[in-house]
């Protein structure tokens, strides 16, 4: 019988135990990663926004997108596109950082259309306007150019 050992968490649940690097790519067993985001974590809104930024301003969106999914799936229904859209944005520039054009552009210009009936409102002081033309900005720039560098990238959620 052929059993392959999984990674299990402290409940049990299936989840890869090799440390990550800023940018969410996996390391090899005992090399030194960074810290991951703890799951399911409820925030405040503000408080979603603060840890996101200071993800997204030290390099790590894999991390914000992983804060962004948090609020998207512990909010109120009429919220979840907000901080899907989020979410895509911060993964679309984590693709965009490690050389995935196609993918991380196509994921900034859907988070760049699911921000759009937000865009009148501003929820939360979040720049909407200015977040989706960054995106489909930095979509068109990646598609055509090098790699991105995260950290210098990386958008200003409020105005």
């Amino acid at each position: 019988m052929n059993e392959t050992r999984r990674d299990r968490d402290a409940e049990g649940r299936a989840r890869n135990a090799r440390p990550r690097d800023g940018l969410g790519r996996p390391l090899p067993y005992g090399a030194q990663g960074v810290e991951r985001q703890p799951e399911g974590v409820v925030r405040t809104p503000a408080e979603t926004l603060a840890e996101a930024q200071r993800l997204l301003d030290a390099g790590m969106p894999f991390h914000a997108h992983e804060v962004f999914e948090d609020a998207w799936k512990s909010g109120p229904e009429n919220e979840r596109e907000l901080w899907r859209g989020l979410a895509q944005l911060a993964v679309g520039l984590t693709h965009s950082a490690r050389g995935n054009t196609a993918g991380g552009a196509r994921l900034l210009r859907r988070g760049a259309g699911a921000l759009a009936p937000f865009a009148g409102s501003g929820p939360y002081g979040i720049e909407v306007a200015g977040l989706s033309d960054w995106a489909r900005e930095l979509a068109a720039r990646v598609e055509s150019g090098p790699t991105v560098d995260a950290a210098a990238e990386a958008p200003r959620l409020r105005g």
